[in-house]
């Protein structure tokens, strides 16, 4: 028997659950196969700093196949046509894949089932991605959890499946394995940000940095843009490049060892948890991918100005955190969690833009940008989703930034502009004597712009905006990226 492994966000040999059973069920005889499709890289919201961390996962995934013996087989077109066409080529027996999630490519990966169906070619489609695959916990009355705690709790209530170990031996075949492209001739320039470095060696690197340190004060210092207290791995997640339960069980490893205390591990796998409760969210409730998981706020009127989403976008708010999230974003491609909640306020709340607006930016510039997680995020700041922050929570951005970056370090770091204010004006600039400014060499309007809204008017024209009675559930939990 012969199997064709179709990669996908899958880009590792190790705990590979579609290659695992490939390699068992035909004894090695595995050919590797990934496609890139031009539908996907020509979305309108297709950063290229993800598309660059693809590349450079392929590149490490391709090395690791050829030292199993093999070449990663490649080809470019529309999926159900070149998977189709590899499979005939491998004279292959069977297709094996990881699920995806996401309405689109459900709707594809059947497609492709039905191709390889017609031409008897047997597929066996699996769960990789998740910790619980969707459908796999339910509530009581056999419904979709809408709540995260006791999502969690019944997540909880199952086994955590065990890494499956590295595949080490898979099939020479003559199907072209060309070299990878580039950027160029995928039709994307070189992303402004720096270089978020993909595979699965990079991914193994991050996750041992994290169990040095950043995992035993995760409970405590992960709010704190400033500390090196998370993981960096929703990129690796995102991609397939490490899995969640190789994650999970290094964390839990670490607890059962005295490396990391108890309450840190187990914060951190909840986090991980907000992932899948997303993505169990969008597979139930499709429609959130477009519009509004409570559809009470589809008719929402937006009141705000739309020149000022220019200024949110550059980080030039006047909010000095708000700011540096945002210049965080276009300089590396990735935001820190905290920083993310309080940006999405500050555009649906502050500025009352449309979150579909701020979502579709975030896809646009992150190297983790994910669908599930990005529109659960998103609508969770905005009171529009499931398990959302209530429209009546609304985050001060001054005083966001004085909790979570007392002294200014993440504000000195993006906006050194303010680098030499006063940890006691940091945030609130417009405030500082102006001896104070001038010492520092700023200049409110000039160096650094000054508050493009007042927080108070904003907010109260927001809770008149949104029209919903006051009545309205409680916040449950903190929101997650």
């Amino acid at each position: 028997m012969r199997v064709l492994h179709w990669f996908r966000k899958d880009l590792r040999l190790e705990d590979n659950t579609a290659l695992h059973e490939a390699a068992r069920d035909a004894a090695g005889d595995v050919v590797p196969f990934y496609a890139s499709e031009p539908a996907l890289l020509g979305r309108d919201d297709m950063a290229a700093t993800r598309v660059r961390f693809v590349l450079d996962s392929l590149a490490d995934l391709a090395a690791r196949i050829e030292a199993a013996g093999s070449r990663l087989a490649l080809a470019h077109g529309e999926a159900a046509a070149v998977v189709v066409a590899a499979a005939r080529a491998a004279r292959a027996d069977a297709v094996y894949w990881n699920d995806e999630y996401e309405p689109a490519l459900r709707r594809r990966d059947d497609a492709v089932e039905a191709a390889l169906r017609e031409t008897g070619i047997r597929v066996r489609r699996f769960h990789d991605r998740l910790l619980v695959p969707p459908g796999e916990v339910m509530t009581a009355d056999g419904g979709p959890f809408t709540v995260y705690t006791p999502f969690r709790r019944a997540c909880e209530a199952l086994p955590l499946s065990r890494p499956l170990p590295e595949v080490t031996r898979l099939a020479a075949h003559d199907l072209p394995a060309p070299p990878l492209a580039t950027l160029a001739r995928l039709g994307f320039e070189e992303p402004a940000s720096a270089r978020w470095p993909g595979g699965a060696a990079e991914a193994r690197a991050r996750l041992t940095r994290l169990l040095a340190g950043g995992l035993a004060r995760y409970a405590t210092h992960r709010d704190f843009p400033a500390a090196d207290a998370v993981s960096r791995l929703s990129a690796d997640l995102k991609f397939g490049t490490l899995s969640p339960r190789t994650v999970a069980d290094a964390a839990l490893t670490a607890r059962a060892a005295g490396a990391a205390p108890a309450a840190a591990v187990e914060k951190f796998v909840s986090e991980l948890r907000w992932r899948d409760f997303y993505a169990h969210v969008l597979w139930h409730f499709p429609h959130v991918e477009t519009g509004c998981f409570r559809r009470e706020f589809d008719d929402l009127r937006w009141e705000g100005d739309p020149a000022q989403f220019e200024a949110w976008a550059a980080g030039r708010t006047g909010y000095p955190f708000v700011d540096a999230a945002m210049r965080e974003l276009h300089a590396t491609g990735f935001m820190h969690n905290r920083a993310r909640m309080v940006v999405a306020s500050f555009l649906t709340k502050d500025l009352l833009l449309d979150w579909r607006r701020g979502e579709r930016h975030f896809m646009r510039h992150l190297v983790d940008g994910d669908l599930a997680s990005n529109n659960g995020g998103w609508q969770w700041a905005a009171g529009t989703g499931t398990d959302s922050q209530p429209y009546f929570r609304i985050f001060n951005p001054v005083l966001q930034g004085e909790k979570f970056d007392p002294d200014g370090a993440y504000v000195r770091r993006f906006v050194p502009e303010l680098a030499r204010v006063p940890a006691r004006w940091i945030h609130r600039p417009w405030e500082a004597p102006p001896l104070a400014l001038a010492e520092a060499g700023v200049t409110l309007g000039d160096t650094y712009p000054a508050p493009i809204v007042d927080h108070a008017e904003q907010r109260a024209r927001a809770l008149a905006m949104y029209r919903v009675d006051a009545a309205a559930p409680p916040a449950r939990g903190r929101g997650r990226w």
